[in-house]
């Protein structure tokens, strides 16, 4: 299956947007009093509130990485393919 140039270019828009809005929410997490068990940002233990949205961060992360790597690898047979 070939994507089309608006499709492949449609895929490393959703990569590149996943890579601008998750790390910031990541920092936003990180500096959340409900992430450590003292309340305090940065002491104590994680809390489940921080393992939870780590877990969700990497896991979008990665697919918004592998959506964009399809959409570059469909850009690709594209424009090999055209005559």
């Amino acid at each position: 299956m070939v994507l089309s140039r608006r499709w492949s270019v449609f895929l490393i828009l959703v990569g590149v947007w996943t890579w601008a809005i998750w790390p910031r929410f990541a920092v936003a997490i990180w500096n959340d009093a409900r992430a450590w068990s003292t309340g305090e940002i940065g002491q104590g233990s994680p809390t489940s509130f921080l393992w939870v949205h780590a877990l969700l961060i990497v896991g979008s992360l990665a697919i918004g990485t592998a959506v964009a790597l399809l959409g570059v690898r469909g850009w690709r047979a594209a424009r090999r393919d055209r005559p």
